[in-house]
């Protein structure tokens, strides 16, 4: 194991009762081979190894407790030090505990002796923190703008994932993808994308700018080809979803709406919905800037052969099982396992989603489409899209070729 990371005392005593039934039984020859790997993986020494294994493998607790090393002087000084510099994490506050301190003594904030100096020198980051927690927990702080006053339209609005094996379709994670390329300057488009988690029914509308407008028109649009209803949107805390306007379409078009969100900065909250943005809007368009309307409008055409594409002919793969699995190690590992691939439009009409008409209908364009000639479209129409002139830069058959070359080889 590496040097830098080192086991805790409860990580070896935990990894000792893991092994433990493995040398129990172990012989004599592989015990020994046993005990090396034990040695490397904890630190420990071969005997203190032996003992432990022979021993009690629980943590004893001290028959008397230490006394404080540190007075009430030290406290006072790290109250007024972490004052001074708005109650900053311990890690960051006890390097530099002694500087601070002798700053702040000439400017009259604080008297502190040769000894007191020392100790805040010396004073580990793990006793810092103690103390903080301790005398700092009233202290007032500088105001500070968080998530909730940032945006009051989350407020109330649940932060959760959805969960994997959700069975019942019409429960969409959201996201909105940036296409400005290296300059976020001015309007460009965006690509509104729809991930169903149940079945992988996907939806996408290109749009530009991400004005209240042009995203009620991107919802409206994706409202009236989707075949099945909407239970639940979940995207991130952007203000492009979380809006009065927004908020009150919603809740004037989609009856019943249950609004989620995920966790500010976990983007795998949205899972789904991340893994989409990489296979099906930037690996097609890559990183490219698009802000012309005649850019957003070629790349609508290709997000409505995509729909037929995706939906109706490309088999995907659903998590059906997700369990821990140790190793003869110890070592934790997820164990995954994968139903059989069906596409979108398949697992939808397993559900009890679908009207019968709808489903007449939608089998009847499945079947009225050539999937070959259908790929070859999608790509004629990325051709066309990348050789539209932009409106910041020049657009070029070399950003196609860059993009796509080895997949028309």
């Amino acid at each position: 194991m590496p040097t830098q990371e080192r086991m805790t005392i409860e990580e070896r005593l935990k990894y000792l009762r893991i092994m433990l039934p493995h040398y129990k039984k172990a012989t004599r020859k592989d015990r020994s081979k046993l005990l090396d790997e034990i040695e490397r993986a904890t630190g420990l020494q071969r005997k203190t190894i032996i003992r432990r294994m022979n021993g009690i493998l629980v943590r004893k607790t001290r028959a008397r407790q230490r006394g404080r090393v540190y007075g009430s002087e030290v406290d006072d000084a790290i109250r007024i030090i972490a004052e001074s510099e708005d109650y900053i994490t311990a890690e960051r506050l006890a390097p530099n505990l002694k500087g601070m301190a002798e700053h702040l003594v000439i400017h009259g904030e604080l008297q502190a002796s040769t000894r007191l100096l020392d100790q805040l020198q010396n004073i580990s980051t793990s006793t810092v923190a103690r103390i903080l927690k301790r005398v700092c927990q009233d202290q007032p702080r500088l105001p500070q703008r968080g998530p909730g006053s940032a945006n009051r339209c989350t407020q109330g609005v649940p932060m959760c994932r959805i969960p994997w094996d959700e069975s019942e379709p019409g429960h969409f994670e959201l996201d909105l993808v940036h296409h400005a390329g290296r300059s976020s300057s001015g309007d460009y488009v965006h690509t509104l994308q729809m991930v169903d988690v149940a079945t992988g029914w996907s939806e996408r509308v290109a749009l530009l700018g991400r004005s209240y407008l042009v995203m009620r028109d991107a919802f409206k649009r994706i409202l009236a080809r989707l075949p099945f209803p909407v239970l639940e949107f979940h995207p991130d805390n952007g203000s492009e979803f979380f809006n009065d306007h927004l908020l009150r379409f919603w809740g004037q078009n989609i009856p019943g709406l249950h609004l989620s969100r995920s966790r500010p900065w976990y983007k795998n909250d949205n899972r789904f919905i991340e893994q989409k943005n990489d296979s099906l809007v930037r690996a097609y368009l890559g990183h490219e800037r698009l802000d012309t309307t005649d850019q957003t409008n070629a790349l609508n055409t290709l997000y409505d052969k995509m729909w037929l594409y995706y939906n109706f002919f490309q088999p995907v793969m659903r998590l059906v099982e997700k369990r821990n699995v140790y190793d003869a190690q110890g070592t934790l590992h997820i164990r995954r396992r994968f139903d059989q691939a069906r596409t979108p439009f398949d697992r939808l009409c397993a559900t009890s989603a679908l009207t019968p008409e709808v489903q007449k209908r939608l089998e009847q364009l499945r079947e009225q489409t050539n999937p070959r000639r259908l790929r070859q479209d999608i790509y004629q129409q990325i051709r066309a899209l990348f050789n539209l002139p932009n409106a910041s830069a020049d657009h070029s058959e070399d950003v196609y070729q860059t993009l796509f070359a080895p997949v028309l080889v």
